[in-house]
């Protein structure tokens, strides 16, 4: 009987602590699913898992610009960056067609996202490459020799484990990044395969911005590929993922979550407010009112609430410190 492959990692206590975490944030978001699926909150949450997908890969264009693109009006950008956006579009609105488990649907998917901006898209690489920080090389990826057998493996692997789903998207989504199986567009493909996964399980879940939470840590996102890299194995960066799962899930649920303070949907601020913060932790409360569109008082309110519900804290004094994710 041949080898069959099992990606190392382990599962941890922090893993499945996420696990649950998660699972009951999924069960809060599903109670309001008629809201969390109306068809525009659906394009909302698509273009912006688009925008930070792309954004991690160096494109420009705004969240503005990007919706801007897919409303068919005109926008001042490299033509590259505006066919990536559109490239995408087409890939994550097809994602209902494909199986996760498919070679062909694999490749088919990397066809549609790298159309136009590389050579040969859909094909698996035929040469040998690395994966450079600046000058540093940071990933050598196995040779394009191996690159055909270790897909199948891995695929094969995903096709018949009983690995919970969340655990297992995440574990799928760390040996494609370090197989790297393509020319160009990997890092988008892990993203958009593992979202397939996520949606194949849960439905709601295809429309999870989780990119959104990956692009403002980018640079932990990068330390928990290279510490795997470094321990070969896939835990580190699984935990990583379930965190980023996680904060997207609450900021899911809180935004969908009706409850009346001064007349504003508190749940709506919440949402904000961590949005806010975690891509700028040292900002103010008249700021975040001011994004927000409400009163400070309502800001405090809403972040006395978070704190008590242990998603927020304030780290350091009142003037001079800054806020932080749980």
């Amino acid at each position: 009987m041949p080898h069959r492959y099992q990606p190392p990692f382990q599962i941890s206590t922090t893993a499945l602590n996420l696990v649950a975490q998660i699972s009951e944030l999924l069960g809060r978001w599903s109670v309001s699913a008629d809201a969390a699926l109306a068809p525009q909150l659906r394009r909302d949450n698509r273009i912006r898992t688009i925008q930070a997908s792309l954004a991690i890969e160096n494109n420009s264009l705004s969240l503005e610009q990007v919706t801007a693109v897919l409303d068919g009006k005109r926008v001042l950008g490299q033509p590259r960056e505006i066919q990536e956006v559109r490239n995408a579009f087409v890939a994550y609105e097809h994602m209902a067609d494909w199986q996760p488990g498919s070679r062909n649907d694999l490749l088919s998917a990397h066809g549609l996202l790298m159309a136009g901006l590389m050579d040969a898209p859909g094909r698996i690489r035929r040469g040998d490459v690395g994966i450079y920080r600046g000058d540093q090389l940071v990933h050598m990826a196995p040779p394009a020799s191996r690159v055909g057998t270790l897909v199948d493996q891995l695929l094969g692997w995903l096709d018949r484990t009983d690995t919970h789903p969340l655990i297992a998207s995440c574990v799928f989504h760390y040996e494609f990044e370090f197989i790297h199986p393509f020319a160009d567009g990997n890092g988008r493909m892990g993203r958009l395969w593992q979202t397939l996964m996520l949606g194949r399980w849960q439905p709601m879940l295809a429309y999870l911005p989780v990119e959104t939470v990956i692009r403002s840590q980018q640079q932990d996102y990068y330390a928990a590929l290279a510490a795997s890299d470094k321990a070969s194995d896939a835990t580190s960066f699984v935990e990583f993922m379930l965190r980023a799962l996680h904060a997207a899930m609450t900021e899911a649920v809180l935004t969908g979550a009706p409850d009346q303070v001064s007349g504003k949907m508190s749940g709506k601020v919440s949402g904000k407010i961590l949005a806010v913060v975690r891509s700028n932790p040292d900002i103010t409360i008249p700021e975040l009112a001011k994004l927000a569109g409400v009163s400070s008082r309502t800001i405090e309110r809403n972040l006395q609430k978070l704190q008590g519900e242990g998603l927020l804290r304030r780290v350091g004094p009142a003037k001079g410190g800054h806020w932080e994710l749980c």
